[in-house]
């Protein structure tokens, strides 16, 4: 081929190559205008209401700074005159934040940043009656994606956040025995956990957390597969108060979860945020490599199918499933404990309790849910039952469960 043509099919091809990008991106871009449209048509029928609101902000994430000047400019024109500003503190998070500003008369209190400040908030609001907002502004925000509230439209979880229309939700809390200065329960809204899972959060590297978002996990996860495992006495308390001890249970993890749903996979697919149980899943495996293959198809399996059982093609792994309404895990050696991604640091004896329907959420109603996802914003698995449009304490149906008996743990 001459050279002057091979040219112009370079050109060309470039050409077409760039036209492609152009067209993509200007596709995303209508898309996102399409969407922030319904999202405003959803919201139309919303009140404003008028009471005395605390925005706790965590300013070390990116751009908070803009964001808490956005949310000024959306309070000052909607007329909400009775607003305060609580930034955490490294000693100060925001549980402590939280209860200076319910001291101050505060009525509804607004979460802005990651799950790690929405948690530490709803820690002290629990039990309260008093209605928790959410703006996302954290790296994965799964408890606002589990309760519809956009992630990536700013004016629209501030509607939510100040109108009425919210449900009630459990609060989980893993406490630490053998800390006697700790004075409280941590609180969880998603998952918590002993074992690798917090190993691999311990030891993700929060550059590449920024960069690739939860996939980071992944890579830190990936350095301690070849990790030793965890033995432990275990007693789970029934909804009915009997309870079981297994002496000495054997695992690589132990996760408490409220709700289930992470992006792409689902840990628990029979968690409920709202049915007063906690779903314990014990996480184990063997032969190497192999076992964690397993795993990984065990995962894909329940997200898949949306149950808890195993796959018909993993025989490395195990993925028990159990609910209760306590765990105490009496471990034979320290294991790293978090809540939702936060650290808590080594222990060898803790605690998982459930709080039933002790938070009330200001979210999306499913009539403005079903318009948002008509624009593909919201999975079927994060739209919450029926919502009024005040609160509606009703009790989620039970999902069909497999659950495992503890006997066949031991």
């Amino acid at each position: 081929m001459e050279p002057m043509a091979s040219n112009v099919i370079i050109v060309i091809a470039a050409a077409v190559i760039a036209g492609a990008l152009v067209l993509v991106i200007a596709a995303a871009l209508v898309s996102r205008t399409l969407r922030r449209r319904r999202r405003a048509r959803a919201m139309q029928s919303r009140n404003d209401d008028q009471v005395h609101y605390a925005f706790i902000i965590n300013p070390s994430k990116p751009q908070a700074a803009q964001h808490r000047r956005h949310i000024e400019l959306y309070c000052h024109a909607h007329n909400l005159t009775q607003v305060e500003y609580i930034e955490t503190q490294l000693d100060k998070d925001g549980r402590a934040c939280a209860q200076e500003a319910l001291a101050h008369g505060a009525q509804v209190l607004v979460a802005v940043g990651g799950d790690g400040t929405v948690r530490t908030v709803a820690s002290a609001l629990s039990g309260t009656g008093h209605p928790l907002g959410i703006i996302p502004i954290g790296t994965g925000n799964l408890f606002a994606r589990n309760m519809g509230i956009p992630v990536d439209d700013m004016d629209t979880a501030l509607a939510v956040a100040t109108s009425h229309g919210s449900r009630m939700v459990d609060v989980g809390r893993l406490s630490l025995l053998d800390r006697p200065d700790d004075d409280h329960g941590h609180a969880f809204l998603i998952i918590a956990g002993i074992g690798f899972d917090a190993l691999m959060i311990d030891d993700t590297d929060p550059e590449l957390k920024k960069s690739i978002s939860w996939l980071a996990y992944f890579a830190s996860g990936s350095k301690h597969i070849f990790g030793g495992k965890y033995h432990a006495r275990v007693t789970i308390e029934n909804e009915d108060g009997s309870s079981r001890t297994i002496q000495r249970l054997t695992f690589r993890t132990f996760m408490a979860g409220n709700c289930g749903q992470i992006p792409i996979f689902s840990l628990m697919p029979n968690a409920v945020y709202d049915d007063g149980l906690l779903d314990f899943e014990i996480i184990d495996t063997t032969s190497g490599i192999l076992g964690w293959a397993g795993l990984f198809a065990d995962i894909v399996h329940q997200t898949i199918t949306r149950k808890a059982q195993k796959s018909p093609i993993s025989s490395s792994s195990t993925i028990d499933q159990l609910q209760g309404v306590s765990a105490d895990i009496k471990l034979e050696k320290p294991a790293l404990a978090e809540v939702d991604g936060d650290m808590l640091g080594e222990t060898c004896h803790i605690r998982f309790t459930i709080e039933h329907k002790a938070l009330c959420v200001r979210v999306p109603t499913e009539t403005e849910l079903a318009m948002m996802q008509a624009g593909g914003t919201v999975e079927p698995a994060a739209l919450p039952a029926q919502i009024t449009a005040s609160v509606a304490p009703t009790k989620a149906p039970a999902a069909n469960t497999q659950s495992t008996d503890l006997a066949d743990l031991q």
